[in-house]
């Protein structure tokens, strides 16, 4: 039988040894690369432009812990895979999580438990959340080393189920659930994120995607005034208003259009060429023309790229409205690139750092923590940013938090020195010195 003592567990099952199990490892954490992150984080100072956002009204007489801390605790619980203030009830003793937000060891210095991370989601203002999100963009304008020549902005939505009676948690009958509707922009070359606003369930795609834009655009030119920005999007955003904007701003842009009779039928000779093709060499066939056309709620008329694609599956026939003036197959497949948004940008936003988990009850709040999430995408990024030339400058966040982050780590302290050890047989030693070096050796004074 097995035996099991207060200080001690014995399995019976190893033969070899007395197999004994206890709880005398000190102490220990899983996240031991936590500490390359709160690296990063000192030197681009994200926390600090949370921070800076926020205003802190609490009495101070009767505060324990500063707002700085309790930023950088979620901020770093979110970083580590613990997107829920619940985790707090237990990581707020965990050794790593607390050294990485300046905390002593000592029980009597643990970090702040949930009630104090909800207090503090709870208490954010409409004027805080416009300040945080331009922190997300001045974030991107100040890693930039020179002025780019070119900024793809791609803008999206993506579904967040509700499953609780949160603010404005309303029904979408495209999605069929109820649910928040956020509204996101990718640079679509660095895959930075730019924004991220929260909107109720039943919002229309293109809802208050002009008024976001048009803040990127004045605070992007503000820095680069002769920077060319481009944009792309789906077709939930082929509105007059979002063609006039990018027109009065001297956008280029290249967006989504709903398949109309009136469009087929100017496609149909097309449809016909490919089917004959297709007849002849049974193989895939792809033809691109444009036309110009003006649907009944435009002032002018637009240019339209039509593709016409024909296989074994199928006709299909899509549809971009378009300002460019570039060959129509160029100006297609540039606007098909923007899938990566979706299969790689938006997966690692809501898969890997978690940004639907948005459980609070108030709306604010829960456009509070989306912020969060998007601050923590943003410090993964520029974490991936410091491994390039290595074979992980690529790999999804999930991948970088499975083999960096996710070490196990045993911290003791002696009078000089806190000691954090990792298992002789951790299999990616040459991942942390390649971060060692260009984290810390990089800068000395550190």
């Amino acid at each position: 039988m097995t035996v099991c003592k207060k200080d001690q567990m014995i399995f019976p099952f190893y033969k070899h040894k007395i197999l004994t199990v206890n709880f005398n490892g000190g102490d220990i954490s899983s996240d031991g690369g936590l500490l390359f992150l709160r690296q990063l984080d000192e030197k681009l100072g994200i926390t600090d432009s949370i921070v800076d956002c926020l205003d802190d009204d609490r009495d101070q007489r009767y505060t324990t812990h500063e707002l700085q801390d309790l930023i950088r605790q979620r901020l770093f619980q979110i970083i580590a895979g613990y997107e829920d203030c619940n985790d707090a009830t237990t990581l707020r003793h965990d050794p790593v999580l607390k050294l990485s937000c300046d905390r002593q060891l000592e029980a009597r210095d643990d970090l702040a438990s949930q009630p104090t991370l909800s207090r503090l989601e709870n208490s954010v203002r409409a004027s805080e959340l416009y300040r945080l999100s331009e922190a997300i963009l001045e974030l991107y304008l100040s890693n930039q080393s020179r002025p780019p020549g070119e900024i793809i902005l791609d803008i999206d939505t993506t579904d967040d189920p509700a499953h609780g009676a949160q603010q404005l948690a309303l029904f979408n009958g495209f999605y069929d659930q109820h649910m928040y509707h956020p509204l996101l922009v990718f640079e679509g070359t660095s895959g930075d994120l730019l924004a991220a606003l929260l909107r109720p369930g039943n919002a229309s795609a293109s809802r208050n995607a002009c008024a976001v834009l048009k803040r990127l655009i004045d605070g992007i030119r503000a820095r680069w005034p002769k920077v060319r920005i481009i944009l792309r999007a789906d077709g939930g955003f082929a509105t007059p208003g979002l063609y006039e904007l990018c027109e009065a701003e001297h956008l280029r842009y290249v967006i989504g259009f709903m398949t109309t009779q009136p469009l087929k039928r100017r496609n149909l000779k097309n449809l016909r060429a490919a089917r004959k093709q297709f007849r002849q060499k049974n193989s895939k066939v792809r033809l691109f023309s444009d036309t110009f056309y003006r649907a009944r709620s435009w002032d002018k008329r637009r240019r339209i790229i039509m593709k016409t694609e024909v296989s074994a599956e199928g006709d299909n026939e899509r549809f971009v409205v378009t300002n460019f003036d570039r060959e129509p197959g160029a100006v297609y497949d540039f606007y098909a690139q923007r899938g990566e948004v979706e299969n790689q940008m938006i997966k690692e936003l809501k898969l890997d750092v978690k940004a639907d988990r948005l459980s609070c009850h108030r709306f604010s709040a829960n456009q509070f923590r989306l912020l969060l999430h998007a601050f923590a995408y943003c410090l993964w990024q520029r974490l991936r940013g410091q491994l390039h030339g290595t074979p992980w400058e690529t790999a999804r966040i999930e991948t970088l938090r499975l083999q960096m982050l996710k070490v196990g780590a045993r911290v003791s302290k002696t009078f000089r020195r806190v000691w954090v050890e990792l298992s002789s047989g951790y299999p990616f030693r040459e991942l942390w010195n390649i971060l060692f070096t260009r984290l810390c050796l990089a800068y000395p004074d550190g």
